[in-house]
């Protein structure tokens, strides 16, 4: 399947200026920047937490906590932006003088997601008083309903997109609420966490629970709050990237939690030059694993490690459960291309939704099973695995132009009593099916999606940010490129591209086409394509190529070289 490259037009309006080469200014102005201050990622211009809507209230109940010593329980979740919203407010709370907290996170094998009835039962019997969500809980009605009816108290902070009915909670923090004007409505949960702390911070100095000598500072946390952004794949939006890029500054000048240092030691990744998407591809699924097929604790335990050396041992484990999922995953997708295989017989009859199920298939992978059918194919996936007897559960993948919570709702609107449960966001979705319903219901997903995607491509696209220059083809630029971000969903990283001749290409690593190129200045370059489609690749026939790539820094035995990271490769 070729993979259309479309070139980017301006989304906003940033006026030519000095300070900037006008080259960075053509590629801010395409990810629609309207002035320099759009692009200033310093602390002072983070949108004040005042803003979100049941902020003071949710503050003024933890700060009555602490106070009184009340029995405080961190319901988390078992993904990486559950485990650093956990590990956040864990180490927020100690920091702001409380002695009383504790957390949980649900397994997801054992109680599912969010704050259950059960896990309720869980944090009550361990003496909690006071329930704090991180990540979830906004829809969570039974479970709120219970802690209450127990005679416990319920914060609820979250950021996934509210239903029509809320919890009954004492105070809900998400900016994605009814009546909430808070400007972004990307937090990721670890974001909203954070602001619950700086509001919490503020409460306890407004009463003297602290003065300016031994007043925290909690922006010491903010290694955590990226990674948890990052990995959450939230929009990059102004408010995001402050909250990355002083992430980032923490980890590349050695200040960073040991756990995340730990984890890209294991990993073999150096800090000083850290990218956000080496929190997203490097740091983040070694901290998804323990989630995905263990138990997300181990991730967070690394978080709150203040040892290097055991955080490197507990950095090891995490290792080990990823290489165990890699392996899981790929037997998970060589059985799910078999059975498309015998589905369809060329791109044009590929369903417009795929539905795939299989009763052995491990729950902790579905997700990134659905991701890898979505991207191979380019269509709306759900990738289905046993729960019990009676229900299986799926996650959903989608693409550009269909928002898969909404048409998971338009489907449960036309045929109510299909889906058990459901919720997530525009790309991704999770839902509980009757396992007797899967036929019916794939029928209905691809049908829906059909008519969803009327008029759209069917094809993957990538955005260009156009043909670079020979001179700017180099190790200064590409320096420069990376120091503009941080780059990631929604202000996607730079890419470019052009035709180049084809001198060299070869598989590395089984999947992966090593190619060398050289443009029309004559320039030669190295470049890598991953994950390539090896009935396509290498094709010998094939002398001219039409590259969208992204400038990538090489370093190989101590010498750095310009390398084209290959996004799309066409026939020229």
């Amino acid at each position: 399947m070729l993979t259309q490259i479309q070139r980017r037009s301006a989304a906003g309006s940033l006026a030519a200026d000095a300070q900037l080469p006008a080259r960075l200014i053509n590629i801010y102005a395409n990810r629609g920047i309207n002035q320099l201050s759009e692009i200033d990622t310093s602390l002072k211009q983070l949108i004040h937490f005042n803003q979100l809507k049941g902020i003071q209230q949710a503050a003024s109940i933890l700060a009555d906590a602490i106070q009184n010593k009340t029995a405080i329980c961190i319901v988390g979740d078992f993904d990486a932006d559950g485990a650093t919203s956990t590990a956040l407010c864990m180490l927020s709370l100690s920091m702001l003088g409380c002695r009383t907290h504790q957390y949980l996170v649900p397994n997801r094998f054992d109680f599912g997601y969010g704050l259950s009835p059960q896990i309720v039962d869980v944090a009550h019997s361990q003496q909690a008083r006071l329930l704090m969500t991180v990540d979830s809980g906004i829809a969570c009605i039974a479970g709120v309903k219970h802690a209450k009816d127990l005679g416990m108290q319920v914060i609820i902070t979250d950021h996934h997109l509210a239903a029509d009915e809320l919890p009954g909670a004492d105070a809900i923090v998400n900016p994605n609420q009814p009546g909430c004007d808070f400007p972004s409505k990307n937090l990721a949960g670890v974001g909203v966490a954070f602001y619950m702390m700086l509001a919490l911070k503020a409460e306890l100095k407004q009463r003297g629970h602290f003065n300016q000598a031994n007043e925290p500072n909690l922006a010491e946390l903010l290694d955590i709050v990226a990674l948890g952004t990052v990995a959450d794949v939230v929009k990059l939006d102004h408010n995001n990237r402050i909250l990355v890029h002083q992430g980032l500054q923490r980890i590349r000048s050695g200040r960073c939690r040991a756990g995340i240092q730990a984890i890209l030691d294991v990993a073999g990744r150096k800090s000083a030059n850290l990218a956000a998407s080496d929190l997203g591809f490097v740091v983040g699924p070694r901290l998804n694993a323990a989630g995905r097929l263990d138990d997300m604790s181990q991730g967070i335990e690394c978080l709150l490690c203040e040892d290097i050396g055991l955080a490197r041992e507990m950095a090891v484990r995490l290792d080990s459960l990823n290489r165990e999922r890699r392996e899981i995953e790929a037997s998970m997708q060589h059985e799910a291309l078999k059975a498309l295989d015998s589905l369809t017989l060329n791109d044009q009859h590929v369903p417009f939704g795929l539905c795939l199920y299989q009763p052995d298939w491990h729950q902790g992978v579905i997700g990134i099973l659905a991701g890898r059918i979505k991207e191979k194919y380019h269509r709306p996936t759900i990738a289905f695995a046993h729960q019990d007897d009676e229900f299986i559960k799926g996650s959903a993948r989608s693409i550009a132009g269909v928002h898969i919570r909404d048409l998971l709702e338009d489907i449960n609107s036309r045929f109510p009593n299909l889906i058990t449960k459901f919720g997530g966001h525009a790309m991704a979705a999770g839902l509980t099916l009757p396992v007797a319903s899967i036929n019916d219901f794939g029928n209905i997903f691809a049908q829906t999606c059909e008519r969803w995607l009327e008029g759209k491509p069917l094809t993957g696209t990538v955005l260009s940010d156009g043909a670079l220059q020979g001179t700017e083809m180099t190790l200064d630029f590409a320096r420069m490129l990376k120091q503009a971000g941080p780059w990631g969903q929604g202000f996607e990283e730079p890419c470019f591209d052009d035709t180049f001749y084809l001198l060299e290409q070869k598989i590395v690593g089984q999947k992966h086409l090593k190619l060398q190129v050289s443009n029309s200045d004559g320039q030669s370059f190295d470049a890598i394509a991953f994950n390539i489609d090896t009935q396509q690749w290498p094709n010998h026939a094939i002398k001219k190529v039409q590259l969208a790539y992204k400038l990538e820094l090489n370093e190989f035995r101590g010498n750095v070289s310009v390398q084209l990271l290959v996004e799309a490769i066409n026939p020229a």
